[in-house]
């Protein structure tokens, strides 16, 4: 699902600002016609239809608005609509031989991380996004015409995906030491087996000091909002596969070597603090350079092996 999300944002996003020049250049050098299975009148068209959508928001919404209530229901629909189904497959026991763990959390716990989330999310993050406004505005993030070009749009979120993993890599780690542990980031690991709504289930602690590995790519650029926007959607729902509980055949790790997925994350769940590992939020080149999953790839290659093992886990 991460996989065919990512593909349908980027191709809407390669379609912002094009020129029929740069569209034959994309289409041809570097994706083929093959790929987005389109036409170029109907990529101009998809283009053309974007920028009268955004010429209805700015026109009849204020940037503030946009950026602070706009973000926060892009947010909050992107993040349930892509959750809330893990929910009923662990329910309803489907597509069960793809379950990480043979573990379910029972309805009470379930229940509880919606009614936590909610209260968070309207405490804490749209708070977050109404006294960001004025930051992102003096770092250079606009919302008006003309569109990001593909090539704007695309270098910034590579950017940002980077950057991202590379400081929420060492803030998660401060948080797996002893006090901050306990106090704050034992929270977020009060569910063993995850499904996809508790990737956003935590202190609100957590929260801001996690949530600054998400916004710093963005303040340092200064993007167009609808990059911002198409970023915020990505991470999304990065981290809510990454916290399904499913390994699927069509999961993007299977495809992508770097990427991390549900089954590097989940390993890092079922394991007490001090045994962790696997603390990148999309990629795992962070671990394998410092040495932190070293733990998870043993396990796979004894797997690999057919060796019978139990994890080392704490199931809460």
């Amino acid at each position: 699902m991460f996989a065919l999300c990512i593909y349908t944002c980027l191709s809407i996003s390669l379609c912002f600002s094009l020129s029929h020049k740069d569209l034959n250049f994309l289409l041809k050098t570097h994706f083929g016609f093959s790929v987005f299975c389109l036409s170029l009148p109907s990529i101009t068209l998809m283009a053309s239809i974007i920028e009268s959508g955004w010429l209805y928001l700015i026109t009849h919404f204020s940037d503030f608005q946009l950026a602070s209530m706009g973000s926060f229901l892009l947010h909050e629909s992107v993040f349930f609509l892509s959750g809330l189904p893990f929910i009923y497959l662990e329910r309803a026991g489907l597509l069960s031989k793809y379950k990480i763990q043979t573990k379910n959390n029972t309805p009470t716990a379930q229940e509880k991380c919606i009614t936590r989330l909610l209260l968070y999310h309207f405490s804490v993050n749209l708070p977050l996004m109404i006294v960001s406004y004025p930051v992102f505005r003096c770092m250079g993030m606009r919302s008006s015409l003309p569109l990001p070009s593909w090539k704007v749009v695309l270098t910034q979120i590579i950017f940002y995906f980077i950057l991202e993993d590379f400081v929420f890599y060492w803030g998660h780690r401060v948080l797996h030491t002893k006090w901050l542990y306990k106090h704050v980031h034992s929270v977020h690991h009060e569910y063993a087996t995850p499904f996809g709504l508790t990737s956003e289930y935590a202190h609100p602690a957590e929260i801001l000091f996690l949530g600054f590995a998400t916004i710093v790519g963005p303040a340092i650029t200064g993007p167009h909002l609808i990059t911002l926007w198409l970023w915020m959607v990505l991470r999304v729902l990065e981290t809510v596969e990454a916290h399904c509980g499913y390994h699927f055949p069509w999961s993007l790790s299977n495809f992508l070597p770097l990427y991390g997925g549900a089954d590097f994350h989940d390993y890092h769940h079922r394991l007490l603090y001090t045994k962790s590992g696997n603390y990148s939020s999309t990629f795992v080149y962070m671990d394998w350079i410092f040495g932190t999953d070293k733990g998870y790839r043993k396990l796979k290659a004894l797997k690999h092996n057919g060796v019978g093992v139990e994890d080392d886990s704490k199931q809460t």
